[in-house]
């Protein structure tokens, strides 16, 4: 680990906001709190440092829909301004190289998602694209001309097209969550000129058996970066690379700029155009395991230099400062999320935003002016302006709820496993937290196993608190931001180290006095319900369970869910080597669970299919333990409508109250 972090308390933001309150004005979180809650992302500072772009996500329980809207605020954060109206959603804002207007994707009058323009001294929005397939992605010119588009070829034209055809499939990789069956449809670049008058044409420049995304542009606007896998068989492995293609078509074929064998993705050019920083996969064999790295390739291809493989942690979002020397990345460290620089030699490391924050997003202009998303453990992620010292918050959305309601207090942990490892984890504790009483206690897994808890505002955890429970949150061993290492133990043996290393942390909460050791729960949502179904078929030891979206019986899946790369590559193939499936599937041990188990997923869920959850709950109803099957009809891996969401908050807090606090 490269360093410990210390106790976090309550930010100075939430402690100025609730003067405005008296203590009796403010109440506990609710299920429906979750709506009030609106959510921020996607800042964009103008050319001149005068504004940030951002959207606004907002739920609305009644009408059972979420609608993001774009939004503007000035430098000093004394404007505000709403950008789109309410009625329809936008995404992905973006200034024009001059800063006149901003731009964004919308999808409107019953029509394809295309790219609309604002001007920023006002008026109504602009179609500018009149794409037939939609648009999916965008970047502007340097010059402001053009447009570089990502669009997905079209269906073909079929007899009795308005009949329901069958799916025919001959690809490897042949299904995807939220997306379904594939076919050979694939995403490729366009460039658009924006002084053309039919703006249904665009000028095609890649092609083939292929997905091209991430388009960026040269600083001289006479090529485009982009990521594709070109490999002979793309469905087969992780190779993407950074290719350069002729912003004028004249390209009989893009080259390759990368020669790393693993994922590389998030080109950024040099200034003068000689270079392209970028993230990358050196170890792909790894699979999720490995760490992504930062690197450099020249742009006229042939060489790639790996920058940050002595630092250990993921990387992300990279481009260049304005010296073209210095490299602005996203790191992942320990539980935080910081905005980190390198310079082009690998050395001179430097953090810009650091400290009990999680950065969420970030944009920088020529002048170096930085505007970022950043959550802490009691705000939920807002649009701040500058970098170290002088960092200041410009947006407040949810200033108004968090002044009327409670919070917990939130703890940085750090303890040792049963080995010796040190892991770290976070504790909140109830509102009005007593330091002489014993509280039921949760253990939330996180997702991924690949993925991390961070200082950033959790609702689930608010809750759960809020209901008098002790929430015990845990980074166990294959989480991220601990280096490769601390990954990959996991490689093949799922729920053994992982599960010695929560269950430590819950020893810990016992051990400081905080958690009732007769009153535990455990649960998660899809590693998080993977791990508790470990817990539940190794240990007795919790009087309540929820697993959702997991999976339990791992050969079942093969062919059926969309991993079946992954899969071969830790497990191996299921004919030739059964054991090793079985040996880490809990459904093997499912006779020993004793834990009321509620089990949850979504019916289109081909991430983590459902199948494994109707597996678990047919075994543990048959052995007569106490259960149920919640499926939320055509919903995916994660659940979206908003009268699920709140269903699904309800059961886990009264399955929870029933078995854990033993209330009837």
């Amino acid at each position: 680990m490269l360093r410990t972090i210390p106790f976090i308390t309550l930010s100075a933001f939430l402690s100025i906001a609730t003067t405005t309150l008296n203590a009796q004005e403010t109440r506990l979180i609710q299920a429906e709190d979750f709506f009030a809650l609106d959510s921020v992302a996607n800042p964009v500072i103008s050319p001149d440092g005068a504004w940030v772009a951002y959207t606004v996500r907002e739920t609305s329980l009644e009408d059972n829909a979420s609608e993001t809207r774009l939004w503007m605020v000035s430098r000093d954060g004394s404007s505000t301004l709403p950008m789109s109206g309410v009625g329809g959603s936008a995404s992905s804002p973006a200034w024009s190289p001059d800063g006149k207007f901003l731009s964004f994707l919308a999808a409107r009058n019953d029509g394809e998602t295309q790219v609309w323009a604002l001007d920023r001294r006002g008026g109504e929005a602009v179609e500018l694209t009149e794409v037939e397939e939609g648009v999916s992605d965008y970047a502007w010119s340097p010059d402001g001309t053009r447009l570089a588009l990502v669009i997905r070829d079209g269906e073909e034209e079929e007899e009795n097209a308005d009949e329901e055809q069958p799916w025919v499939i001959d690809r490897l990789q042949f299904k995807r969550d939220y997306a379904g069956y594939l076919d050979r449809r694939r995403d490729h670049l366009y460039v658009f000129d924006l002084a053309t008058e039919d703006k249904s044409q665009a000028l095609q420049l890649t092609q083939g058996d292929y997905d091209d995304s991430q388009p960026a542009w040269s600083p001289d606007g006479a090529e485009i970066a982009f990521v594709s896998n070109r490999t002979a068989e793309p469905d087969a492995n992780s190779n993407s690379d950074i290719w350069v293609v002729r912003a004028d078509g004249s390209d009989n074929a893009p080259r390759r700029v990368s020669d790393n064998p693993g994922a590389d993705s998030s080109p950024a050019w040099s200034p003068d155009g000689a270079f392209i920083t970028h993230t990358a996969v050196t170890e792909p064999e790894l699979i999720w395991y490995a760490t992504s790295h930062l690197a450099v390739s020249n742009a006229a291809g042939g060489s790639t230099r790996v920058l940050t493989s002595r630092l250990d942690r993921n990387v992300g979002s990279p481009r260049f400062g304005a010296d073209g020397d210095t490299i602005y990345f996203v790191l992942e460290d320990s539980g935080e999320r910081h905005l980190a620089s390198i310079d082009s030699s690998g050395e001179n490391f430097q953090r810009h935003i650091s400290g009990n924050v999680s950065l969420r997003g970030y944009s920088m202009n020529d002048n170096e002016d930085i505007a970022s998303l950043i959550g802490i453990a009691s705000q939920p992620p807002e649009v701040f302006l500058g970098s170290g010292s002088e960092r200041r918050q410009l947006t407040r959305v949810n200033r108004e709820f968090l002044a009327g309601v409670q919070l917990a207090e939130v703890e940085n942990i750090q303890f040792a496993s049963g080995d010796g490892t040190e892991i770290e984890g976070f504790i909140y504790k109830p509102p009005g937290f007593d330091a002489n009483t014993r509280y039921p206690t949760l253990l939330r897994i996180h997702g991924g196993p690949v993925s991390q808890y961070d200082f950033n505002f959790n609702f689930d955890a608010q809750l759960f608190a809020a209901r008098g429970y002790l929430v015990v949150m845990i980074n166990p061993r294959g989480s991220s931001g601990y280096g490769q290492d601390f990954s990959r133990q996991l490689w093949a043996a799922w729920g053994v180290k992982d599960f010695e290393d929560v269950m430590a942390g819950v020893d810990y909460a016992i051990a400081q006095g905080y958690a009732d050791p007769d009153r535990l729960g455990v649960g998660g949502w899809s590693y998080g319900g993977i791990l508790t179904n470990y817990v539940i078929t190794k240990s007795t030891r919790f009087a309540g369970a929820i697993t959702g979206a997991s999976e339990v019986l791992y050969r079942s899946n093969y062919g059926h869910d969309h991993y079946q790369r992954q899969w071969e590559a830790e497990l191996g193939l299921p004919w030739e080597t059964p054991e090793a499936w079985e040996a880490i599937s809990p459904f093997n041990d499912v006779a020993k669970v004793a834990t009321p188990t509620l089990i949850m997923g979504g019916e289109h869920d081909w991430n983590v299919p459902i199948l494994n959850s109707e597996q678990l709950y047919q075994a543990l109803r048959r052995l007569g333990v106490e259960t149920q099957l919640v499926v939320y009809p055509g919903e995916f891996h994660g659940i979206r409508r908003p009268t699920f969401i709140l269903d699904r908050y309800e059961r886990y807090l009264d399955w929870y109250d029933r078995y854990v606090k033993q209330v009837e």
